[in-house]
């Protein structure tokens, strides 16, 4: 099967690569804007002709779509999310090869919800900020294009290579400062949000699924369980091996008070709770998460400590 993948070079991109790499019945092609790639294409600014050409000519039996950005401004969002997703789309349809669309989406475009639930699929999608609204438009394109297309709406990915701007990542980096400075206390900001983590390498696997899967439209990737981010910053400490005392500022969700390097937000749009409903992945995809976020946090750490 050879599978065209979009985005091989970012943070899910480059696990969904290793991933389908094992496979000896894939031959993988990464397309993206990065000099690794094996072609050079920029969706946000590409043209859908060129691109539907170059799928005639190597007619890939599935496309995975892991591109696009998740900071920026509103306008670069929505180019590099839902312009980028609407060029992908036109370029299948106009293309000869009836390739499969695995189209990666994201859980902010939920929006928030109800604390102590679970969002199903069919929940009404109410993003809270520029890039769940980018992200939903492009799903809804997806799934308004036509092809044989499926989305995979992945909660809060994490692990090894976690970005250094995220939560987790955000919490590692300060642990490592304040160890090797000394410090006999860390304060954290924005430690009440409960999110649903899952692995990078579950997701990778979960994307894998949906290659060979005939299942369609919208499935959640997550855990299913949410976590305070309190709870994970004291794992983390007794994994990095920290003794000093943590204290939690007081303070909004989005932890705005606090030294800005110690402060942790979540400024995604989705309030105080999320959670997945993941019946549908292991019901249409056979798929559940496998690795624990211990695991996970000790891969985090492993990464952060190298850099003391």
């Amino acid at each position: 099967m050879r599978v065209l993948l979009l985005g091989a070079a970012g943070y899910l991109g480059r696990f969904v690569a290793d991933r389908l790499l094992a496979d000896p019945a894939v031959q993988l092609t990464a397309l993206g804007r990065s000099d690794d790639a094996d072609v050079r294409f920029d969706l946000s600014t590409g043209s859908p002709g060129a691109l539907a050409r170059f799928l005639d000519a190597v007619h890939p039996g599935v496309v995975i779509n892991c591109a696009g950005a998740i900071r920026g401004t509103a306008s670069e969002l929505v180019r590099h999310n839902t312009v980028a997703t609407a060029t992908l789309c036109e370029s299948l349809r106009r293309s000869s090869c009836r390739a499969r669309l695995v189209h990666i989406g994201c859980a902010a475009e939920y929006g928030p919800t109800q604390s102590g639930s679970s969002v199903a699929e069919d929940a009404l999608a109410r993003p809270g900020g520029p890039y769940g609204v980018s992200k939903l438009a492009a799903t809804e394109l997806v799934l308004g294009s036509g092809l044989d297309a499926i989305v995979l709406r992945v909660f809060s990915p994490t692990g090894p290579a976690t970005p250094a701007g995220s939560p987790l990542g955000r919490l590692a980096d300060a642990l490592r400062r304040a160890m090797q400075h000394g410090e006999a206390e860390l304060k954290l900001g924005g430690l009440g949000v409960q999110r649903d983590f899952v692995d990078v390498r579950d997701v990778a696997r979960a994307v894998h699924a949906a290659t060979l899967s005939a299942a369609q439209g919208v499935i959640n990737i997550g855990t299913g369980h949410a976590v305070r981010l309190r709870d994970a910053a004291l794992s983390l400490a007794r994994i990095s091996g920290y003794t000093g005392a943590l204290h939690e500022l007081d303070g909004p969700p989005h932890g705005l008070p606090g030294p800005p390097s110690h402060v942790v937000p979540y400024p995604d749009g989705c309030g105080a709770w999320q959670q997945a409903d993941v019946r549908t992945a292991r019901d249409r995809l056979g798929w559940r998460s496998r690795i624990g976020l211990e695991e996970s946090l000790a891969d985090i750490w492993m990464e952060a400590a190298c850099r003391m």
